[in-house]
């Protein structure tokens, strides 16, 4: 085995260097421009883009790889995730179907076993976020809500006055009802 199989061209490596560093700068330059919900709590939209946009990279790095196309790529995912995010804030019908509901997993002491079956939540994870959240037993929570980027967030005390946060929810409808049953002081 010779240096050229193990190391490859001199010229194949200075230029795999240099593209990947033109890449990198290039990319943070787009990312800087781009603002800062680019690079925010991903949801599934934002991943999407952070894997093409390490796919692009690594694709960057072959000897064969154009630099300005790479850069077109790049300047293209940013671009695509600019739009969506500004049409996701001016349309509400856009930014739901771009962005899932946060669900209500846990309220007032019960655990709302349809939402954490329909999520793929074990209780084992929601006590683990109470956990982190500083909590020690779930009858000190209110609630807690998987968001749309995948985190649990407990909230430790929810007034009627504190309700539109919950009202988010894609569930609250049918667990407000349920409440309103057994409890007069929250309504939808």
């Amino acid at each position: 085995m010779d240096l050229v199989t193990i190391f490859g061209s001199t010229e194949d490596l200075i230029g795999i260097i240099l593209t990947g560093c033109l890449c990198y700068i290039s990319l943070i330059i787009l990312l800087r421009i781009s603002g800062k919900r680019t690079l925010s709590k991903m949801n599934m939209f934002d991943w999407v883009i952070t894997v093409a946009l390490g796919s692009t990279m690594a694709s960057a790095l072959r000897p064969d790889a154009v630099i300005l196309n790479v850069v077109a790529a790049f300047a293209t995912l940013v671009g695509a995730q600019f739009v969506v995010t500004t049409l996701s804030t001016k349309f509400t019908g856009f930014n739901n179907l771009i962005n899932a509901s946060p669900t209500l997993l846990y309220y007032k002491g019960s655990y709302l076993q349809d939402a954490m079956s329909r999520e793929r939540v074990p209780k084992v994870e929601i006590l683990s976020a109470i956990r982190q959240s500083g909590q020690g037993a779930p009858s000190d929570i209110a609630a807690v809500i998987l968001e749309s980027n995948g985190e649990l967030i407990v909230m430790n005390k929810v007034d009627s006055d504190q309700t539109e946060t919950l009202e988010q929810a894609e569930n609250w409808n049918r667990v407000a009802q349920i409440i309103s049953i057994n409890d007069n002081s929250i309504k939808p």
